[in-house]
């Protein structure tokens, strides 16, 4: 989900290889297969510099990635690597000043949403035969996650994990309320029935949230898109032309969403109110200001961590009645190579190290993310992580934003009218159909 505050770019530089005795193994293995498989050895013409940019500023990665992964990178692949983490914010507007200026780099991560942007102005290459030279136990294990990383079926990006958003819940807090929390709600309207009998008043003041779903700019179109889609509902038509949630889907699930903070029964406060990206520490499930909260997986494992006394449990993907589970997800932010990389090869050998079973499950580990391999359910993170265990569980429900050229406008027309709704200044046909107009501009001009 690409949501994150925005801060001062941080600029990490490699040194050389220091050690990585755990990880040395793997990655022999890793470059000897490639090297054997695809003729990707990192031969480009003796040039063993590689630029790397990611995108993020937590500590945590940035410390695994340039203190551990990296490092045994160089030593393996006798490579200089540069490692710049650019702030999400940032990250785009960065990458096209470089492109212009010819400075881009030869890697780099971005969310599956902007790949189409960057295929329709030439900036990555096309990974289709790499891919099909990795085992074919390779690319089954990686299955879920490729699809989020295609254009028109061709694969540009290599997503490094999974995302998803599924609902935390406080389950002394349901057992206080008279609810059973070994039986949570199965759809969205059993949800807002348990949140309105865990949502507490001062007077006419909510207290305590029964349920806070993210209302900030751009997480509500995700949170939109997990109504719309447990509505049966679609972002745009098949062929990707035209938007499609100005539809009834989209009306029930726009009122849903608006349904929670305002009338007679909203169970939802602090509209507007970015709770995703507080510390653990000041997360509404730790400060008992709400009961149950859309969650990422890292900040979940990082909710426990801060609460480790509360029973925090959470749920399957949920459904309106009749519909089948889903909620946003799918592929998560991944790597794609600069078309213009003098090291074309030598990029490759970075990502298909990166995806390696063993330092996949160790970045996706050491930032509490979604692993983006299937076999990862077996690894000793997944099995004693209910959470993890969780979302891998539900991976076959999460849903991602299309892949279409002009996505990011449209998704940020359709945050506008969003908000709109959300704030009663328009009824949710009118948002949406307004947001509809906006986007068919988009696609048809990008189409």
């Amino acid at each position: 989900m690409d949501v994150h505050s925005p801060r001062t770019p941080r600029r990490r530089h490699m040194r050389r290889a220091t050690t990585l005795i755990a990880l040395g193994a793997v990655a022999a293995l890793t470059l000897s297969a490639c090297a054997a498989g695809d003729g990707g050895s990192g031969d480009d013409g003796g040039d063993k510099t590689l630029t790397v940019w990611l995108p993020g500023t937590n500590q945590t990665e940035i410390d695994l990635v340039t203190d551990t992964i990296v490092p045994a990178f160089e030593k393996e692949s006798g490579a200089d690597v540069e490692v710049t983490f650019v702030d999400w914010g940032d990250i785009s507007t960065k990458l096209n000043s470089a492109f212009a200026a010819g400075t881009a780099p030869d890697v780099f991560g971005h969310g599956p949403a902007a790949t189409a942007d960057f295929v329709a102005n030439d900036r990555i290459l096309d990974l289709d035969d790499r891919v099909a030279a990795m085992s074919a136990d390779d690319r089954d294990d990686l299955a879920a996650a490729l699809p989020g990383g295609q254009v028109d079926g061709v694969q540009y990006l290599m997503p490094l994990s999974l995302q998803g958003y599924l609902v935390m819940y406080d389950a002394d807090a349901f057992t206080a309320a008279g609810l059973d929390p070994d039986a949570p709600p199965a759809t969205w309207e059993e949800l807002k029935t348990a949140a309105e009998a865990l949502t507490e008043r001062d007077g006419q003041t909510i207290t305590r949230s029964g349920f806070l779903s993210p209302s900030q700019a751009i997480a509500r179109q995700q949170s939109f898109a997990t109504f719309l889609f447990g509505a049966g509902g679609e972002l745009v038509n098949e062929e990707g032309t035209e938007a499609a949630f100005a539809s009834k889907e989209g009306v029930d699930a726009l009122d849903f969403f608006t349904g929670l903070y305002s009338g007679d029964t909203a169970v939802s406060a602090n509209l507007g109110e970015d709770y995703l990206n507080a510390p653990a520490a000041q997360q509404p499930l730790v400060q008992r200001s709400a009961a149950m909260t859309i969650q990422a997986a890292p900040m979940m494992q990082q909710i426990v961590d801060a609460a480790p006394d509360r029973d925090l449990r959470v749920m399957p993907a949920l459904s309106f009645e009749g519909g089948d589970p889903a909620a946003f997800g799918g592929a998560g932010p991944g790597l794609m190579i600069n078309a213009d990389s003098k090291s074309p090869d030598l990029a490759w050998d970075f990502i298909e190290y990166m995806l390696s079973p063993e330092v996949s499950t160790e970045y996706t580990q050491g930032t509490g993310a979604i692993p983006v391999r299937a076999s990862a359910a077996d690894s000793d993170y997944a099995k004693n992580s209910p959470i993890i265990t969780t979302f891998l569980e539900q991976s076959e429900h999460l849903k991602a934003n299309p892949n279409v050229v002009g996505w990011v406008q449209v998704r940020d027309a359709l945050d506008k009218e969003l908000e709109r709704a959300l704030n009663g200044v328009a009824s949710s046909q009118e948002a949406l159909d307004a947001a509809a107009a906006e986007a068919d501009k988009i696609l048809g001009a990008n189409g």
